[in-house]
Formats: C-alpha cells, sequence, structure tokens
C-alpha cells in the first residue's frame, strides 16, 4: 500500500519524484532567454533560483542549447569582452519566441486536463488523497 510520501526514489509507482516533469527543461530555457540573451553558467545558476524548475546537468543544458540553435530557436555568439575565456551568449530568437507561446498553450491545455482529473479523483475518494 503507498503511504502517500513521495520521495523521487525508484521504489515503485508511489515514489513519484515532486519535481521532475521530463522535458521541462525547454520552456525554462526560453523563458529566461526570453528575459535577456544569457550564457550557459548564467542559465544554471538562474535555473537553480527557481523552486520549481527542473534540476539538469551542465552536459544535458549545453546540448539543449545547440539542439535550440540547430532549430533556430536560439542564436549564439562569442563574448570575449570579459576577463577569462570567452564565452558563450545565447539569444532567443522570434521562432524561439513562438516556440515558448506554443509551449505555453501546451501547458495551459495540460493544467486544465489535470485539474479535470484530479476534481474527478477527489470526487471518487474525497480530498485525503
Amino acid at each position: 500500500m503507498c503511504s502517500g510520501h513521495h520521495d523521487g526514489g525508484q521504489g515503485g509507482p508511489c515514489c513519484l519524484p515532486d519535481r521532475l516533469i521530463r522535458g521541462f527543461l525547454q520552456p525554462w530555457l526560453l523563458l529566461l532567454l526570453s528575459e535577456h540573451p544569457a550564457h550557459g553558467y548564467e542559465l544554471m545558476e538562474r535555473l537553480s533560483q527557481k523552486p520549481w524548475s527542473p534540476d539538469t546537468d551542465p552536459g544535458f543544458l549545453y546540448r539543449t542549447l545547440r539542439h535550440f540553435e540547430e532549430q533556430g530557436l536560439v542564436q549564439s555568439r562569442w563574448d570575449t569582452s570579459g576577463s577569462g575565456p570567452a564565452r558563450r551568449i545565447y539569444e532567443l530568437t522570434e521562432d524561439g519566441l513562438d516556440y515558448l507561446h506554443a509551449w505555453t498553450a501546451s501547458i495551459r491545455s495540460t493544467r486544465e486536463r489535470l485539474g479535470r482529473f484530479l476534481s474527478e479523483v477527489e470526487a471518487q475518494f474525497g480530498a485525503e488523497l
């Protein structure tokens, strides 16, 4: 029987991770880049400050940014103005902004469907779940 504790472990269906939504890094990155251009390390820092953003490793973040660039959702340039090594700065394109808006519509639709599901569960079992 499920204890209701969701610890994010691998112990079975009752141990679902609370924070992880697969593929949710993409809209977060697009949203952060819509605020202003940034390099990868800054994006990692800003993501870590958001309590509900997905945990990710730097390799996955940079692969995602490269994939976005191949799709034309972001563009990058080298920043050599500061001290230290050059850094690649990523900037959202118009196509990237459109993609962010599409993600937003999809998330809104999913939220509505999840709300209907939760209402059905609560109607059948009560709010104690």
